[in-house]
């Protein structure tokens, strides 16, 4: 259980952190970069919600959820089993990508296929789900350069990179079921 109770501590005012392993790295690391881009998708999907309602918001608020756990998985650098304490250490299962998975078959199985290239934008929730999509992509390409460097979760990174699938089919259902997709004209500008 976290229990906060004074919200600022100045222990990160020279520039470091602490990860949860109680290391103390520099804010800039790609460690720190990796889960604070976790951070900032779980923040953009909670626009996203503001559109949304019924099973797409409860399907989004388990992502967030989710999205924490990612962050504390991502915050540990060792692949240790268990805490300091001797307490099993928060990480990604399988389990969390099937679910991904099973909706994203879902939501697909009454779209149209696609003949184009589709462009952020319809209905409002489709333009904040696009967002999350682009933002969880960068969260998933900086954990895979992170796993190039140190210890990764590779359960996480399937995560991230199931999560902006997910993303976009929900998107395009948001969108009418696709009918109301903005799709790419190529060269309709020249």
């Amino acid at each position: 259980m976290v229990v906060l109770n004074k919200i600022y501590t100045k222990t990160g005012d020279g520039g470091e952190t602490a990860l949860g392993n109680g290391a103390r790295v520099a804010k800039h690391s790609l460690r720190v970069q990796a889960y604070g881009t976790v951070d900032e998708t779980n923040a953009v999907i909670g626009l996203a919600r503001l559109h949304a309602a019924g099973e797409t918001d409860l399907a989004l608020a388990r992502i967030q959820n989710d999205l924490f756990d990612l962050g504390a998985d991502l915050c540990r650098p060792d692949m240790s089993r268990d805490d300091e304490a001797g307490h099993p250490v928060l990480r990604m299962v399988p389990a969390q990508v099937e679910r991904l998975e099973g909706e994203i078959d879902a939501m697909n199985a009454g779209l149209a296929p696609l003949r184009s290239f589709v462009l952020p934008g319809g209905s409002a929730l489709a333009a904040h789900l696009h967002q999350c999509r682009t933002v969880a992509r960068r969260a998933e390409r900086l954990a895979v350069e992170l796993a190039t460097v140190d210890e990764v979760n590779a359960t996480a990174i399937r995560y991230l990179n199931r999560l902006s699938d997910w993303c976009f089919v929900a998107a395009r259902a948001a969108n009418d079921d696709g009918q109301g997709d903005v799709l790419w004209v190529p060269g309709a500008n020249r």
